[in-house]
């Protein structure tokens, strides 16, 4: 990673984690994506801007494997997803072959040009439903 995208990396991260991520997880229609903590073995919830499609949760990672989440998927692929308000089980999948640009083209406009415009390395995440 380039020294400007670093550093991008980091204040976005920063902006991300201490204003956005907790004032977005309150509101009651927020998507969230619950991971297990690697270390803590915690739930974490992450607000992700996604979209269900069948019995699939498409999400597009703005840092790849550097993302938190990713790296609790990589630990324990086992999630849920609360779309709509409403909570669901599912197994996380990376799909490094998949053409992160083209799949934000299918997902919540608003989202698609945030992560577009502060990701350095996009990586695609299809979460499998179970109910």
């Amino acid at each position: 990673m380039s020294r400007l995208h670093e550093t991008k990396f980091r204040v976005i991260t920063k902006i991300q984690r201490w204003v956005v991520n907790p004032v977005s997880r309150l509101l009651p229609f927020q998507t969230l994506l619950e991971t297990t903590g690697r270390k803590s073995g915690l739930p974490r919830r992450t607000p992700v801007g996604g979209r269900r499609v069948g019995q699939e949760f498409w999400i597009v990672s703005e840092y790849g494997e550097k993302s938190q989440y990713v790296r609790n998927i990589q630990a324990n692929p086992t999630v849920r997803v609360r779309d709509k308000g409403r909570w669901h089980h599912g197994t996380a999948h990376l799909l490094h072959n998949d053409d992160a640009r083209t799949r934000l083209k299918s997902l919540p406009r608003m989202n698609s040009a945030a992560v577009r415009a502060v990701g350095t390395n996009l990586l695609t995440v299809r979460v499998d439903l179970m109910d």
